[in-house]
């Protein structure tokens, strides 16, 4: 029996001190994009402050690592997305249809988060949309560089960790109907809390299996001395 409670304290033991590090880690984020998004992109919060024009129906929110939009057009007219050119990049039709437009760059750069692609030669901001289906559902959902730091090295605006910063204003121009406007917000840098009291608790934890493991080893010991013919009344 104590050597099967004795097995037991120590598989316990070993799983806490092997899970600590891992405790106090970033981890990983469920729902991970499948661009390459940097270990840090989740440090990040990215806001919609406001769709202008005010029009109901039409809503957008962050999706992600704080690098991408999805709107949702709930209305009558059609809703546009210009890219990084002022050029019409994506759509969302009344019917909910979303289209996006292949000869415009945006269409091309939005695919990783750093932007690193070659745009191909058939890709013109000035050339008349080529507009092509890519979904139904009365939504389209993008990463855009305007709304994200697209950087593995830290903001200047961020001088210490453990602080929420500001880091820019953004704004993604839209039209809705024949009325432009645009989609406004804001990225923060997002505190960072210290790892520390996690840490200690596990180590708290720790040193208490431990000293239960002691105990259970002398009381062992003292059992088979008691077998053997000793005397004396237990001590515990």
């Amino acid at each position: 029996m104590a050597g099967r409670q004795i097995s037991a304290v120590l598989l316990l033991l070993g799983g806490l001190l092997a899970a600590a590090p891992a405790a106090v880690g970033q981890g990983t984020l469920p729902g991970e994009s499948s661009h390459d998004v940097p270990s840090a992109s989740h440090d990040y919060s990215s806001i919609v402050y406001a769709v202008t024009p005010h029009v109901p129906g039409v809503t957008v929110r962050v999706q992600g690592f704080a690098d991408r939009l999805l709107l949702s057009n709930r209305t009558e007219q059609t809703v546009t997305i210009y890219g990084y050119q002022g050029e019409p990049y994506a759509r969302v039709l009344p019917d909910g249809t979303a289209e996006e437009n292949t000869r415009s760059p945006a269409t091309y750069i939005n695919t990783t988060f750093y932007g690193d692609v070659t745009v191909p030669a058939s890709a013109n901001a000035q050339a008349p949309p080529r507009w092509v289906p890519v979904g139904r559902t009365g939504t389209f959902e993008w990463l855009d560089h305007r709304i994200h730091w697209a950087s593995p090295l830290l903001p200047p605006e961020v001088k210490d960790r453990a602080r929420r910063t500001f880091v820019f204003g953004w704004s993604v121009p839209i039209s809705i109907g024949s009325r432009g406007g645009a989609i406004v917000g804001a990225l923060y840098w997002n505190a960072q809390g210290s790892p520390a009291p996690l840490a200690a608790i596990v180590l708290v934890v720790a040193i208490g299996i431990g000293g239960a493991l002691l105990i259970l080893l002398m009381r062992r010991r003292r059992a088979r001395v008691y077998a053997a013919g000793a005397t004396g009344g237990e001590a515990w």
